[in-house]
């Protein structure tokens, strides 16, 4: 029903309730009666009127493919956003740190990375830290500092050996940097042998 039908019908139940109010008043159950009967056509009219919405069209095939191409960007996207911010990083380099958990390992972090080395571990980056820094141009200090620190070896097992030059090859087992190799010139050697008899 289109809206000047719905229009009609309300005025034609609008001029039935004037006509029953021209009528002579009628009393009692007759009134009651009446005038129930009054309200129930205006409002059976009213809704009888009312014209059902029509019913959505499906959609078309370029619009599903759109709506299932946004769902699954959005599928996408929604863990990179769930996931927490991570915190700004700083200028300043990580720092080391070293503990010793037990007599034979210590650990190592850096950056929030640990890792454990036992004894050959140890042993193994001495030696390769030993062999960097030896090609450092920067070298290690003439004197030795106030206050160092260090773990001397009494009576060290030594090996030497003699080039064709006259230098002598001598390596002396320290227990905590292991194998220590020297490399003394003639001269050097009878330095040596002067400070190590020197009372």
């Amino acid at each position: 029903m289109n809206l000047h039908d719905q229009l009609g019908a309300l005025e034609s139940s609008l001029d039935a309730l004037l006509r029953a109010a021209t009528v002579p008043p009628v009393t009692g159950a007759a009134a009651q009666s009446a005038a129930a009967s009054a309200a129930a056509s205006v409002a059976a009219s009213a809704t009888d009127d009312i014209a059902e919405p029509p019913a959505p069209l499906p959609p078309r095939a370029d619009e599903f493919e759109d709506t299932a191409l946004a769902a699954a960007d959005a599928q996408k996207q929604a863990p990179a956003e769930a996931e927490p911010e991570s915190e700004p990083e700083s200028d300043a380099p990580p720092a080391l740190t070293v503990s010793r958990p037990d007599r034979d390992t210590i650990q190592m972090t850096i950056a929030g990375k640990s890792v454990l080395l036992n004894p050959q571990g140890v042993s193994e980056l001495i030696e390769e830290l030993s062999n960097v820094r030896a090609s450092m141009s920067v070298e290690q200090p003439m004197g030795v500092a106030p206050g160092w620190r260090f773990a001397a070896t009494k009576n060290p097992v030594m090996a030497v050996q003699k080039h064709a030059n006259g230098d002598r090859l001598l390596i002396m087992r320290h227990t905590g940097h292991g194998w220590v190799p020297f490399t003394f010139s003639p001269d050097m050697v009878v330095e040596l042998y002067a400070m190590l008899t020197r009372r």
